[in-house]
């Protein structure tokens, strides 16, 4: 049963058209389960005035790899929220694509936690994130990518996007209203 409910949160996420942040920022998911997501990001497209990867990039690459681990450990009857996110940049990347590597520092019922170290193509670390998620069960009737579920990629309308903490019908806070 975990392993289907882990295929619906993967495939609604492989659905994200280019029109998501996840599609636009050119970010590809290489694997994933709730102890370890991997994922992709070219820098071309992604980069700050002075042609270095943008730090906000590396953010979002970050949050997006931690949030569908989060989004797995929780399984599609739960939704998932950012409420913390860190990052330290380490060097600068001009070209090539950034590999990312979230995994679970803690998997409790109503948090979770990831490390996320974004590297280089030569294996350098460009970047170290920490993403805290808050988890929630669904409001009955509330519309998301999974049935009864929310899934990172925001596939449809109630879907949680990485990079955006805060769910539809919630306060900046978090909390429902």
């Amino acid at each position: 049963m975990a392993d289907h409910r882990e295929q619906q949160i993967r495939d609604s996420f492989d659905q994200a058209g280019p029109d998501t942040l996840v599609g636009r920022m050119g970010i590809k998911i290489i694997e994933a389960s709730a102890l370890r997501v991997v994922g992709t990001m070219p820098v071309t497209g992604n980069t700050q005035p002075y042609g270095l990867l943008h730090g906000g990039a590396s953010c979002v690459l970050a949050e997006t790899l931690g949030s569908l681990g989060s989004a797995l450990h929780a399984g599609p009857d739960r939704i998932t929220v950012g409420i913390e996110i860190n990052a330290t940049h380490h060097r600068g990347a001009r070209d090539g694509e950034v590999t990312g590597v979230a995994t679970q520092v803690h998997g409790g019922r109503t948090m979770t936690t990831y490390e996320i170290v974004i590297s280089d193509e030569q294996g350098r670390r460009v970047c170290t994130s920490r993403l805290s998620c808050l988890l929630r069960d669904a409001a009955a009737g509330a519309g998301g990518a999974v049935p009864g579920g929310t899934v990172p990629g925001g596939a449809v309308p109630g879907g949680t996007v990485p990079g955006s903490t805060v769910p539809p019908g919630s306060t900046a806070q978090g909390a429902t209203a």
